[in-house]
């Protein structure tokens, strides 16, 4: 079984969707791939910029996406602001009214959908992009309190946003990555000018998406924008919501580079992960119960059991109210955890269950046949340091003793000492 790749985007300087796209390119996702698809989109104005540029030391790719002049003498480059994702950041808002030669700049979710519609990509590539603009579309709708479908996009609508957001699918599928953790965005503080005025840090969409999806935030002491609506967009659509492995190898390493200066290095730094769980770490579930029943409890325990759990048990425990109740544990390796808790909530009264790593030293062990006079059985063969233990299969010594009418103990250890002979036998052939 191929082991599971995991991309973490570690968001310790902000995010935003150049850096996301540098870093992905970085990674090794495939640039000619990505510029067939950007050319597939049928909008022009705009070139890319690709490159390699130092962030306190460290060597970044710097991906850019530079607007070409308006028509009315106002070029459209960024100018190295990688908060140009949305219109509180420049000097020039592409207004309808004044620039009416550039119907690109205002587009409401539908349009984008179009354009995204004539990519020639896969069907995942695209519904991935849409899903990101419509994040995006949600919190405008929010933070402007109007419907989702009369929102125009400004700057979020632009070529370069659309640019970025198509790129970060594009790039994500090339490299294979199915599953994505990332970490708390770090964000500045402060305020921003805009079109409208001075608008707050974290402005407003972008708070609504780290409210909407639980996006963690760290708040910094730098001053401006370190997230944007874009960059939230990216993080809680990609974000799978689980936690990091607590052991990983790090299999490669991408750098995207941001536009802004701050004490640390402006990058987003991308990681693939392969988990490296030990053998020996286990997961401990347990719950507290003083309203199931018996019969609820056993039946429990039998689809525990059936689905891969190693161990189940009950304890009695004394809960509040002077109540008699039982304390439910179940060992498990990593893989089966979800499903059995899925199978605690379905059949017990329980509303949470705690869980917590436990390690163990385990034997190495083998399942044997052993030939007998009573016919052929089966042993669990323990490896240990210095010597084998065997221990006979209960429904083996079960036929032998039902069949035979032997005593257990007696049929027990007369098992035992055949595989154990057996064993010694196909040693000395």
């Amino acid at each position: 079984m191929e082991t599971e790749k995991i991309l973490y985007l570690d968001c310790g300087s902000g995010i935003s969707g150049d850096m996301t796209v540098g870093a992905l390119l970085d990674l090794g996702g495939d640039r000619v791939r990505l510029e067939k698809a950007l050319e597939s989109l049928g909008i022009g104005g705009y070139h890319l910029h690709f490159g390699r540029t130092l962030k306190c030391g460290i060597d970044a790719y710097d991906f850019d996406v530079h607007l070409e002049d308006d028509g009315h003498g106002h070029p459209h480059e960024h100018e190295h602001h990688h908060d140009h994702e949305h219109p509180h950041d420049h000097e020039h808002p592409h207004d309808h009214e004044h620039h009416h030669d550039h119907s690109h700049v205002h587009r409401n979710l539908a349009d984008i959908y179009e354009v995204i519609g004539r990519m020639k990509e896969k069907d995942e590539v695209k519904e991935l992009a849409r899903n990101i603009f419509r994040i995006v579309a949600e919190a405008e709708s929010k933070a402007h309190g109007l419907p989702i479908e009369q929102v125009h996009f400004h700057e979020v609508g632009a070529v370069d946003s659309i640019i970025d957001i198509v790129s970060t699918a594009v790039l994500l599928d090339d490299l294979g990555i199915s599953t994505v953790i990332v970490s708390p965005l770090a964000e500045g503080r402060g305020y921003v000018r805009c079109q409208h005025g001075i608008m707050p840090v974290p402005v407003p969409a972008t708070a609504n998406i780290a409210a909407a999806y639980h996006l963690e935030l760290e708040f910094t002491d730098n001053d401006g924008e370190m997230v944007t609506p874009t960059g939230a967009a990216i993080a809680a659509a990609l974000h799978s919501g689980k936690e990091m492995p607590r052991r990983y190898v790090i299999e490669k390493i991408g750098i995207g580079a941001g536009n802004k200066e701050f004490r640390q290095a402006n990058i987003l730094r991308a990681m693939i992960l392969s988990p490296k769980e030990n053998p020996g770490t286990l997961w401990k579930l347990e719950t507290n119960m003083d309203d199931c029943t018996g019969e609820a409890l056993g039946y429990t325990m039998e689809k525990l059991l059936g689905e891969g759990a190693l161990d189940v048990y009950y304890t009695p425990i004394q809960m509040k109210k002077n109540r008699p109740a039982y304390e439910l544990s179940v060992i498990c390796r990593e893989e089966k955890r979800e499903k059995l808790e899925d199978i605690i909530f379905c059949h017990t009264t329980t509303i949470g269950i705690r869980r917590y790593p436990v390690e163990r030293t385990a034997l190495e062990r083998r399942q044997i046949q052993v030939e007998t006079p009573y016919g052929t059985v089966w042993v669990k063969a323990c490896d240990g340091k210095e010597n084998t233990r065997y221990y006979p299969e209960y429904e083996s010594v079960r036929e032998i003793c039902d069949h035979h009418g032997i005593p257990f103990q007696e049929a027990y250890h007369q098992m035992e000492q055949w595989a154990k002979e057996q064993e010694e036998r196909q040693e000395n052939v």
